[in-house]
């Protein structure tokens, strides 16, 4: 079983950025599908992009790409999301996931606790 952990949120600013991280461990596989999602408050957890470990390729959920980046660095096994221009609905718990099936966003079944990015003037 992979276990996750997230690191990097926080409070920030309207407009600021961030980077997300996400360590995997606990697998031998080094062919899978990363993924970030998020959730705001109250509302369902909506797909932001993934990331394919082999050959990078990355896919994005509606309206998602452009100020959201997806990356990683496979030699750490660890996944980055870069925000930029942060607005204020893009508070949410975000979470990171990982696929051994494809990178389509219902095939994740693999998750890290979360990390709260709050942006707060």
């Amino acid at each position: 079983q992979v276990r996750l952990e997230e690191s990097g949120g926080g409070w920030i600013q309207p407009g600021g950025s961030l980077r997300l991280s996400c360590a995997a461990s606990g697998t031998s596989d080094s062919e899978f599908c990363r993924g970030w999602f998020r959730q705001p408050q109250g509302k369902e957890r909506e797909w932001i992009a993934s990331i394919w470990t082999r050959d990078g390729v990355t896919y994005f959920g509606d309206s998602m790409e452009g100020r959201f980046t997806i990356s990683q660095d496979n030699a750490k096994n660890t996944a980055y999301l870069q925000i930029n221009s942060l607005k204020l609905e893009d508070t949410a718990v975000y979470y990171c996931a990982v696929s051994f099936r494809s990178c389509a966003w219902t095939d994740f079944d693999n998750w890290g606790q979360g990390t709260q990015v709050t942006v707060s003037s």
